[in-house]
């Protein structure tokens, strides 16, 4: 395994898991509001780098309800992989889809840390794989279980990450302009303060008009 090796949309793929409204009623170790946010820049940063992505989702008809519209809308067409099994690594579909991507290094958000995100995430890194777990995009039902579950995959190998971290480390550098607006879109759309600071410079002292397109799109 390679954990020094940085991340880049040819050696990664981002896996969503279980982003749906029953296991989000569950969470309590982040603002709800927040962890939406979050797990949609990490959505548009997969989208903008085309970095291959896997969504899935558990029980939707039974219990868990349907995977959030907003991160499904960024990805048109793809289907999230239904599953009945509480660990995504025991489901054969999903272990597939994640080996069709080619890729080793895993960027993991799910609902919830110390079961959906735990689980597969400790069963991936027996199975080979680098697991990068992003922790502000994951939520669990307590700040005492998400953070014992994110003790329990880092001291398995897992690294710890952030969603705006996964984005800037795709970017790396801002001399790559094919993808330089829509990063600074996302920006100013999802990440609060640093947003504000890059939209006060384009129009206060670069002269630029108010912002008015929307990210993602």
């Amino acid at each position: 395994m390679n954990y020094t090796e940085l991340l880049n949309p040819q050696n990664s793929t981002v896996i969503f898991i279980d982003f749906q409204p029953q296991m989000t009623f569950g969470v309590a170790n982040i603002d709800r509001q927040t962890l939406f946010n979050n797990v949609l820049l990490l959505a548009k940063a997969a989208k903008i780098f085309k970095v291959p992505t896997v969504l899935t989702a558990v029980e939707s008809k039974g219990f868990s309800g349907y995977m959030w519209p907003q991160l499904l809308d960024l990805f048109p067409g793809q289907e999230p992989i239904e599953r009945s099994s509480m660990n995504s690594w025991e489901d054969t579909k999903f272990v597939a889809a994640v080996k069709a991507t080619g890729r080793k290094k895993l960027i993991m958000a799910a609902l919830w840390t110390e079961v959906c995100l735990a689980f597969p995430a400790l069963e991936a890194m027996k199975a080979g794989f680098e697991v990068y777990a992003v922790e502000d995009a994951s939520g669990g039902t307590s700040i005492t279980a998400h953070n014992a579950a994110m003790r329990r995959v880092e001291q398995a190998g897992a690294v710890p990450m952030t969603a705006l971290q996964v984005l800037l480390e795709y970017q790396r550098d801002w001399a790559h302009k094919e993808t330089y607006n829509d990063v600074m879109a996302v920006v100013k759309e999802h990440c609060g303060a640093y947003g504000q600071g890059v939209e006060y410079a384009y129009t206060m002292v670069h002269g630029a008009p108010p912002s008015r397109s929307s990210a993602g799109k």
